[in-house]
C-alpha cells in the first residue's frame, strides 16, 4: 500500500491524535470522532462539541472495529478529506465496555 506509513512513502509529521472509530464504510478509510469541551465565558459553563476526522487504514493494521480507540498521525494530504493515517489500535470496543468515559 503506497499510502501506508510503514511500507509506503508517506511520512508522519505534525500532530498525533486519538479518537474513537465512528464509521468504517469506506475502502481503507475510517472516520474517528473526537469529543471535547468548549468553554462559554458568558454562562461560565462548558458545552460538548465534536470533530470527525477521516484517516487512512493500511492493510498492515489488523482488526480495527467500530468503537475502538485509535492513534492517528498527521501526514500529507492523501485525498480530498484524508490527512491522517492510523498508527495503532489503543483499545478495542469489547475491552472498553465497562469503563468510565468522559461523557
Amino acid at each position: 500500500d503506497k499510502k501506508c506509513p510503514f511500507t509506503g512513502d508517506v511520512a508522519i509529521r505534525g500532530r498525533l491524535l486519538r479518537g474513537i472509530v465512528n464509521n468504517m464504510k469506506m475502502k481503507r478509510t475510517l472516520t474517528i470522532r473526537r469529543d471535547y469541551l468548549h468553554y462559554i465565558k458568558k454562562y461560565n459553563r462548558f458545552e460538548k462539541r465534536h470533530k470527525n476526522i477521516s484517516a487512512h487504514v493500511s492493510p498492515a493494521i489488523l482488526d480495527v472495529g467500530k468503537g475502538d480507540t485509535v492513534l492517528v498521525g498527521q501526514c500529507r494530504p492523501l485525498s480530498k478529506t484524508v490527512r491522517f493515517n492510523v498508527l495503532k489500535v489503543i483499545a478495542t470496543a469489547a475491552a472498553d465496555k465497562k469503563k468510565f468515559t468522559k461523557f
